[in-house]
């Protein structure tokens, strides 16, 4: 938190910014909460009906990951004054019909004149106060899982660079497009994984809990092709920032492809949920320990 932006001291504020968590929840009653988060980028596919809803399903995301229902949402969208309005009306349908699937109401949005497309939505959902999941929960003795592969950001880049394979960029698509709508889990800590990457988004769980993440590199799915995309060079800028910013934090264990090192940073749109809990959910990729020298170990061979 920047010290000198002020805010209101409210005990009804139950998750605030001070974690960087993934949604903001204020309290209405002991029974009863409000999840409230907003998401938007610039087209990650080509196809504007599949961009819009994926933008649905990745804003759709930070409310599950709170262990919350989503209820109602707010579309924001930048469009350029010429663009073609066929293209708009897909991908409103495209962000609508997924909110749909989610049971979201959408009561309207706001527009601005932009010469980039930008799109998502502001959501809010319910959570009962009791069981709010946190990226600050995640408890020493937990198994570490996530509910979905990596890799959606070099997948990305190697199809702007024109040597990705279809098949390759079709089941990137089908998991970006899935909601990461949990089921009845007892979950102690979470987040989702998207901008930050899998170790971005994981120190910002060991910091807030105080603990330090195991990740078995081994053991983290990926996309088929991503490997080899990251081994020809196909990472994004964000992958490199992402790198930067949480390489400090790290800790290497043996030996690790470099390759599949980068795509630890990648950067993931409509990625999975990173949980800590008794048992995984999803597939289990570490364990969750006291803290100590440094927020995050990575093993290799």
């Amino acid at each position: 938190m920047l010290p000198r932006v002020p805010r209101l001291s409210d005990s009804n504020v139950l998750v605030g910014f001070d974690t960087s968590d993934d949604a903001g929840v204020y309290k209405l009653s002991e029974t009863c909460a409000l999840v409230q988060t907003v998401d938007f980028f610039t087209p990650i596919v080509d196809d504007p009906y599949t961009y819009g809803a994926i933008a649905a399903a990745n804003a759709l995301s930070d409310v599950y990951a709170m262990g919350g229902k989503p209820l109602t949402a707010l579309s924001i969208l930048c469009w350029p004054k010429d663009g073609e309005l066929d293209v708009l009306e897909a991908i409103l349908k495209g962000g609508a019909e997924k909110m749909i699937e989610a049971g979201c109401a959408i009561l309207g949005g706001h527009s601005v004149g932009d010469e980039e497309i930008k799109f998502g939505y502001q959501v809010t959902g319910l959570v009962d106060p009791a069981r709010v999941w946190t990226n600050a929960g995640a408890r020493a003795g937990d198994v570490l899982s996530l509910t979905k592969a990596i890799g959606t950001g070099a997948i990305a880049t190697a199809l702007k660079r024109g040597i990705a394979q279809d098949e390759h960029v079709t089941a990137a698509t089908a998991s970006m497009l899935a909601l990461n709508k949990p089921g009845d889990w007892n979950v102690h800590g979470a987040t989702d994984v998207t901008g930050f990457g899998l170790l971005g988004h994981a120190r910002e769980m060991a910091l807030a809990s105080n603990v330090t993440l195991e990740i078995d590199a081994a053991a983290v799915p990926l996309f088929a092709g991503a490997l080899d995309y990251a081994a020809a060079g196909a990472i994004p800028g964000g992958a490199k920032n992402n790198r930067e910013f949480v390489e400090s934090c790290v800790r290497i264990d043996g030996r690790i492809d470099p390759a599949l090192e980068a795509l630890l940073y990648d950067p993931q749109t409509s990625g999975g949920l990173l949980l800590s809990a008794e048992r995984a959910y999803g597939a289990p990729i570490g364990r969750i320990v006291e803290r100590g020298e440094k927020p995050l170990v990575v093993r290799g061979v």
